[in-house]
C-alpha cells in the first residue's frame, strides 16, 4: 500500500465536517465471513501481499500496482497465489495465476504516484482453474458512488494478515479526475481492496482501494472510479490470446453476478 500526500484530497475534505472514526471488524469465524469469502488475500512471493476479489469464476480484480516488484519491473504470474477467503491459515479456495493484466494506461512510478496513476490503478489476474465454490461467487460491479454516500470495504493489511476485517461504514468525501476519497481505514496490504456499496441486499464493488493519503494530518484512502477504467481494462484482457489450447477470455459487463446474500454487520 503506497502513502502519499494528494492535494486533491485535501481540497475534497471540507466535503464533510469530519473523518469517520475507524470500525475494523475481525471476520474471524465462518458466520462473520459469509458472504466475503470472494475476497482474498493475494500472496506475492518475494514480496508481500496485496488484497483481491472475485469478478469471475476464474478472473480477480485488485490494484494495478501489485503488478510490480519493488524495482520496478512486472513481477511473473507464478509469484501470485489467490486464497479466497484466508482466515488463520486456512483458505476457502487457493488458486494459482496465469498471466496478470494492468489497465493499459497505468504508468507505475514506484513508490511516486499522482491522480492519474491512481485513476487508472486497476488490474485483473487469470486464475489457473475456476473457483465454482457456491459460498464463492463473483461480486458484481456498482454504479460509481457519489460523495456523501456511505461504502464499506474489506481487507487484509499489517498487523491483519490472518484474516479480513470489514469496515462496515466509511463515507465517500468525494471524486476528482477519477479518484475516489474515502475515509476507509486501510493498511499496507490493503491494496487492491474492494470497496462495497450494498444494491439490492447485495454488496457490489464500487471502488479498489490504491493508497493511502493525508487530509488535515489525518488518513484516508484513495481509490478507483471503476465505471470507465474498468471496461477499458476488460476489453484490453478479452483482446488477449488465451494462455490455455481452447480457453477464451470475455468481456465482463456491468452487473454480472449471482445473488449471495452477504451483508454488512452492524457493530455495537
Amino acid at each position: 500500500m503506497r502513502q502519499i500526500i494528494l492535494a486533491a484530497a485535501m481540497a475534497l475534505a471540507s466535503l464533510v465536517p469530519a473523518l469517520a472514526q475507524s470500525d475494523l471488524v475481525p471476520l474471524q469465524t465462518r458466520q462473520a465471513s459469509t458472504g466475503w469469502e470472494a475476497v482474498g488475500r493475494l500472496d506475492i512471493a518475494g514480496k508481500g501481499f496485496c488484497t483481491a476479489a472475485l469478478i469471475r469464476d476464474r478472473l480477480i480484480l485488485t490494484a494495478a500496482h501489485c503488478l510490480y516488484d519493488h524495482d520496478g519491473s512486472l513481477i511473473t504470474p507464478d509469484r501470485f497465489a489467490f486464497r479466497a477467503g484466508l482466515r488463520d491459515g486456512r483458505a476457502a479456495a487457493t488458486r494459482n495465476v496465469l498471466r496478470a493484466v494492468g489497465h493499459p494506461d497505468y504508468t507505475h512510478r514506484g513508490d511516486t504516484t499522482d491522480a492519474a496513476a491512481v485513476a487508472m490503478d486497476i488490474a485483473v489476474l487469470e486464475l489457473d482453474r475456476p473457483i465454482m465454490e457456491s459460498r464463492l461467487q463473483p461480486y458484481q460491479i456498482a454504479d460509481r458512488p457519489l460523495a456523501g454516500d456511505e461504502v464499506g470495504v474489506v481487507s487484509y493489511g499489517r498487523g491483519r494478515e490472518d484474516a479480513p476485517s470489514l469496515q462496515e461504514v466509511c463515507t465517500v468525501l468525494g471524486r476528482q479526475t477519477g479518484v475516489i476519497v474515502l475515509t476507509c481505514d486501510v493498511d499496507f496490504g490493503s491494496s487492491g481492496s474492494p470497496v462495497f456499496t450494498m444494491r439490492d441486499g447485495a454488496p457490489r464493488i464500487a471502488s479498489v482501494v490504491s493508497a493511502m493519503a493525508q487530509v488535515d494530518g489525518r488518513k484516508v484512502a484513495l481509490g478507483t472510479s471503476l465505471e470507465g477504467p474498468l471496461h477499458a481494462l476488460l476489453t484490453h484482457f478479452a483482446t488477449m490470446d488465451p494462455v490455455l489450447p481452447g480457453g477464451s477470455a470475455r468481456v465482463i459487463t456491468l452487473g454480472e453476478r449471482q445473488d449471495i446474500g452477504a451483508k454488512f454487520i452492524t457493530v455495537d
